[in-house]
Parts: structure tokens; C-alpha cells; sequence
């Protein structure tokens, strides 16, 4: 029995849209997790991704293990409790850190050995570890395996060794895992851009048996394109009845695309990074609030989105982030989170409205032509 029901509701072509009933609420899907790295999602509060919409959020095994640190987080009662958010959260393994730092990391078949960014101390992460920290410490309602991910574009030996390991790593995962009631682990296929790898991933993934399945190693630098001819068949190759989470995407065509050949779940740290470099994303597609072009435009930013930069001028909030002012970050990044959970509710009405299609089709020539 699997600890979250996933009931879909609707379907258009490959898009689905539904529910997975966690025992900390419930998580609408499609489904976008604004990242909280290190226990925050930056410039925001949690009253305030609460009101975007969002049911759930993603926190970073990587950073909280190196600070507060996993036992420090356990004492103060979780990762929950820590923060003050109650909704669910997803962590991830610290796999992606396997290749982002690979200079200060070092893969063998027990572990991953990490220098500190920080302070370059030593840490040893074996697969055991990773759930230790995320499921025990941290406290996720959803834990990730460990895997390893390998950078773009990546050799065919390079990527089976990856995708063979994860799935050694996998086994591993979930023996320490075991069965609970109100935590769930998910797998991640792997096999960078080789369907043949992808396929052997996903199977000997669904012998292992987890309550749901990621697809890792995109959004690595392989481009819009490479990553959609990955989606054209990877998520089928997962089983239908569990919900599919594309890791660390994306651009919201990126989403859609993504939606519409058959994925539920998706983290980026893109809204925020954007917000803070004064990018604002919108139905017509992104905006530099940075250009002279707004100093002197009194329109709101994008009266369609519910938040407190629709209150504003662009030529209020392009002065703000000229003039470097922390409140231009707080309001480009809440919007964007905004935008973002907007998007996957209109998707959502799509799919159930039997509309989807014709949703694609209008956002790919916003986005694209702008």
C-alpha cells in the first residue's frame, strides 16, 4: 500500500491532472515547489508562499546537512517546525551536488565524499545517510534517493555507469528507508539523453518499488529541445498510477511542455534567481526590469497575477532594482513564485476543461515570440 493516494482526475492526451493526499495536505498536480534551499525560499516568508498557492516546497539535503546540520535540525524539531511551514515538503538526496561540485567531491561505489563549500570540511554521504538526514532529521514527507547525475553533454560509457550506480544506490535508498506511513521515497531514472539507459533506469527502478518516480539528469545544459525529446518518452516508461517529478525545471514553456507528455511535479530555483536579478516573468513571457524602458512606464507589472507587485509601477519596481534595494528582490520574487503557481493552476483548468492543447499552443507563441 502506498502511504499517499495519487487519484487523477482528468486527461488530455499525455496531460494529467490530479491529487496526491499527503498526511501533512494535500498537493495539486501539475505542481510546481518553489525551492527552499537552506530552509528558506529566498526574500520570502512562509505566509507569503502560502498565498501564491503553493501546497508544497523543497528543501536542500546538501545545505542543511552542512547548516544548522541534520542532528541540530532534529533537536529543534525538524525542518517543519524549524521554518514554520506545515504543508508538505520534498527534499533532495544531494545527488545534483555530486556533479555541481564535482572539484570538491568524490564518487565511490559506498559513498560520496563532499568538501564543505563553506568551510571545506569533510562530509561522507552514503545513500543510508542521505535518507537518515531527509527522512529521520529533516523530517520530509517525501525523500529522494541518491543518485548521481551526470553533466551534458555526457558520454554513453559515463552515463550507464551513473545510471547503474543510482540504481545500486536506489536499493540501497530504500532498504534504509523501509515502509512508513506518512513518509513516502521516491526513485530517479537516469540516463542522461540514451533512451535504451532510460528504459533499463526505469525498470529495475519499478523492481525496486517506490511511491514515486523523478526524472533526473535534465535541465543540465542540454537545452529546451534535447529535454523535450528526452520527455517524449521517458515519463511513459514510469508507471501511469505514480505521480512522475521532473527535477530542477524550469522555464514555465519548459512546464508546459513537460505537462503535456505526461510529468506532475517540478522544482527550479528560476522564480527566485530571476526576482533577484530583476527579471519578472508573465503571461507574455519574461520582463528585464533592469531596462531604461521603465523608468517612466506607470502600468502594473501584471494586474493578472494576485500579489503585492501588482500594487506597483514597473517604473516603481525598475527603480528599486537599479537602485538595489532589497524590497525590488522581495517583490520580483514574489511575483514570480505567483506566476508560477498561476501557471500550474491554469494548467490544471486546462487539462480538466479539455483545453490543454490550445493553452500550449497560446503560451509556446507568447513565450517564444518575446
Amino acid at each position: 500500500m502506498m502511504p499517499f493516494p495519487f487519484d487523477i482526475s482528468a486527461t488530455e492526451g499525455r496531460a494529467r491532472t490530479g491529487v496526491l493526499k499527503t498526511a501533512r495536505g494535500d498537493i495539486r498536480t501539475p505542481a510546481f515547489m518553489p525551492v527552499g534551499t537552506a530552509a528558506t525560499v529566498k526574500a520570502m516568508t512562509v505566509d507569503q508562499v502560502k498565498a501564491t498557492g503553493a501546497d508544497i516546497i523543497l528543501g536542500n539535503t546538501y545545505h542543511l546537512m552542512l547548516r544548522p546540520g541534520p542532528e541540530r535540525m532534529e533537536r529543534l524539531g525538524g525542518l517543519h517546525k524549524f521554518m514554520g511551514w506545515d504543508k508538505p515538503i520534498l527534499t533532495d538526496s544531494g545527488g545534483f551536488q555530486v556533479m555541481s561540485l564535482a572539484g570538491i567531491s568524490k564518487v565511490k561505489e559506498e559513498a560520496v565524499t563532499f568538501s564543505s563549500h563553506i568551510d571545506g570540511s569533510k562530509h561522507v554521504l552514503t545513500p543510508e545517510r542521505s535518507i537518515e538526514i531527509q527522512a529521520d532529521r529533516i523530517g520530509a514527507d517525501i525523500s529522494m534517493q541518491l543518485d548521481q547525475c551526470v553533466s551534458w553533454p555526457a558520454e554513453r560509457d559515463a552515463a550507464q555507469k551513473a545510471m547503474e550506480l543510482s540504481i545500486r544506490w536506489g536499493t540501497r535508498s530504500k532498504a534504509r528507508f523501509g515502509e512508513r506511513e506518512t513518509q513516502a521515497l521516491f526513485g530517479i531514472q537516469q540516463g542522461s539523453t540514451f533512451e535504451d539507459l532510460r528504459r533499463q533506469s526505469s525498470d529495475q527502478l519499478q523492481e525496486i518499488g517506490f511511491d514515486g518516480y523523478a526524472i533526473g539528469g535534465l535541465a543540465v545544459g542540454e537545452g529546451h529541445q534535447a529535454m523535450c525529446e528526452v520527455l517524449d518518452y521517458a515519463p511513459d516508461m514510469l508507471p501511469a498510477d505514480r505521480p512522475r517529478y521532473l527535477m530542477g525545471v524550469g522555464k514555465p514553456i519548459d512546464l508546459v511542455e513537460a505537462v503535456w507528455r505526461g510529468v506532475d511535479m517540478f522544482d527550479c530555483v528560476l522564480p527566485t534567481r530571476a526576482g533577484r536579478h530583476g527579471q519578472a516573468w508573465t503571461w507574455d513571457g519574461p520582463l528585464n526590469l533592469k531596462n531604461a524602458r521603465f523608468a517612466e512606464d506607470q502600468d502594473p507589472l501584471d494586474p493578472a497575477i494576485d500579489g503585492p507587485s501588482s500594487q506597483y509601477s514597473k517604473a516603481y519596481l525598475h527603480h528599486l532594482i537599479r537602485a538595489d534595494e532589497i524590497l525590488g528582490k522581495v517583490l520580483l520574487s514574489w511575483h514570480n513564485i505567483a506566476f508560477y503557481q498561476a501557471l500550474t493552476a491554469a494548467m490544471r483548468a486546462a487539462i480538466s476543461e479539455g483545453r490543454f492543447e490550445a493553452f500550449r499552443r497560446d503560451l509556446h507563441a507568447r513565450h517564444v515570440s518575446n
